[in-house]
């Protein structure tokens, strides 16, 4: 009989210690904070900036190697089309230098201040190609990719690659990669 005791009172003693587990699972889950939310983060593109007449453009990034002051010292290269503003010694390297806005529009870009040269190799051809002014680096959505057309000149067209457009602005991306394999950039003779 004793023994008899001795089971129920380990069965009520387990039957208690089986609902102190259940109470304490009760109050973690009361106060338990949630595993985070999962954040899916959207694809981006990153592009460099610029003007080319008043008109804004983005290039890709991985397209431009180096963004340069304008260089102080340009030399002339006699027999070169006009867009062809020089070559400048950078670190003991020549870099032909192009006008960009020259090259796409007949119209020179007088070099201020704020102009840069965005450093272009295209499969060995590297090139500055020399913008007034540079704006920046833009990051835009994927989902921002527009099939919306933009009203440009034909020599500018052709070098466009795709459209963004963000906050109701259109901003054409150009493709340096692409202006670097035509044969009217690569003949710079006259």
């Amino acid at each position: 009989m004793a023994e008899s005791a001795d089971v129920a009172q380990d069965g009520a003693a387990g039957e208690r210690l089986v609902a102190l587990l259940r109470a304490v699972e009760a109050r973690c889950l009361a106060h338990a904070v949630g595993l985070p939310q999962q954040v899916i983060a959207e694809e981006t593109w990153e592009g460099v900036l610029f003007s080319v007449a008043g008109r804004l453009f983005v290039t890709p990034l991985g397209e431009v190697k180096e963004i340069l002051n304008h260089p102080a010292t340009l030399t002339l290269v006699p027999g070169t089309r006009p867009w062809v503003a020089g070559v400048a010694n950078i670190r003991g390297n020549l870099l032909p230098i192009i006008d960009l806005q020259s090259f796409l529009l007949h119209r020179q870009t007088v070099p201020g201040r704020r102009s840069r040269v965005l450093v272009v190799d295209h499969e060995g051809l590297y090139s500055g190609l020399l913008v007034d002014p540079l704006v920046g680096i833009r990051r835009f959505y994927v989902s921002e990719h527009s099939t919306r057309s933009v009203e440009l000149p034909e020599t500018i067209k052709k070098y466009i690659e795709r459209v963004y457009e963000h906050d109701a602005e259109v901003w054409p991306v150009f493709s340096m990669h692409r202006l670097a394999a035509s044969p009217e950039f690569q003949f710079a003779a006259v």
